[in-house]
């Protein structure tokens, strides 16, 4: 008898044609407005490597941020294949800890160019950033400081940009929307804040709560997010990151991608 989980799959599997339709248009939409767009891979935590990957070309997305629960290091010969057969380009990992150790930075390091990486989202420690500045430099690779909301080091725009002051220009933001409101942030200002160096993205809503909510649904100005991003000159992936419904995620992600669609053609 199949499980509950694995029922709730197989009828997401049915929402695919729907969805690759939007996404394919937005994808066209979006043209160089803004760069790329993709998935984060921790809104497919539920499933397998695998899976998730497929789910993300099904979805007619192109570009994926793994995170590292998703793909360890070691794994990497095994992912490539994977991202090879479906089509999927890993462009963006994380959120990973940098320490200021040089030779387990350098295996980040290998491991993201072998995998063709471009940014790692990073919570580095203070004491990094002068091996940050080396490695960034050598590796031609964007590290994205990614925001984590009240209680955490890198809690807004605020701290990152304090934090970036005077070191490599490839060293930045990964703005979290959803942590960034949580964190008292306006998510306009804040791509404002950091303009050229917000390196990456990971595109939430919430409610008046400041729970994580269907984009398009919350209160967030998204379109005026987007209209910034544009503004500063935004290069990087737009990831979408979509925290509910673990074991049946993708109908929330559809109505997403959905909203995100007709908010980008309203930027037209």
């Amino acid at each position: 008898m199949a499980t509950r989980r694995e029922f709730l799959r197989q009828t997401a599997g049915t929402l695919f044609l729907a969805v690759t339709a939007v996404a394919a248009e937005m994808q066209k939409e979006r043209g160089e407005m803004l760069g790329k767009l993709g998935l984060q891979s921790y809104s497919l935590r539920r499933f397998p490597f695998s899976q998730a990957v497929a789910t993300v070309k099904q979805l007619g997305l192109t570009y994926l941020e793994a995170f590292p629960g998703h793909l360890p290091m070691e794994r990497a010969e095994e992912a490539k294949k994977v991202l090879a057969d479906n089509g999927v380009r890993l462009v963006a990992y994380g959120v990973v800890r940098m320490r200021n150790d040089e030779a387990a930075m350098r295996r980040l390091f290998d491991f993201a160019k072998t995998m063709g990486i471009e940014v790692l989202t990073a919570d580095p420690d203070p004491d990094s950033f002068d091996l940050l500045d080396k490695l960034v430099d050598e590796y031609g690779i964007y590290v994205a400081i990614h925001n984590h909301g009240p209680g955490s080091r890198y809690p807004g725009a605020e701290s990152v940009a304090k934090a970036i002051e005077g070191h490599h220009e490839c060293i930045g933001l990964c703005y979290d929307t959803g942590h960034a409101a949580r964190a008292g942030d306006d998510i306009v200002a804040g791509v404002r804040k950091v303009g050229k160096r917000v390196y990456g993205v990971h595109l939430k809503d919430v409610n008046h709560q400041k729970h994580d909510v269907i984009v398009g649904t919350g209160v967030l100005d998204i379109k005026g997010f987007l209209r910034a991003l544009k503004e500063v000159g935004f290069k990087g992936t737009l990831m979408l990151e979509y925290e509910l419904e673990p074991e049946n995620p993708v109908p929330g992600i559809q109505k997403s991608l959905n909203f995100v669609c007709q908010t980008l053609s309203a930027l037209r």
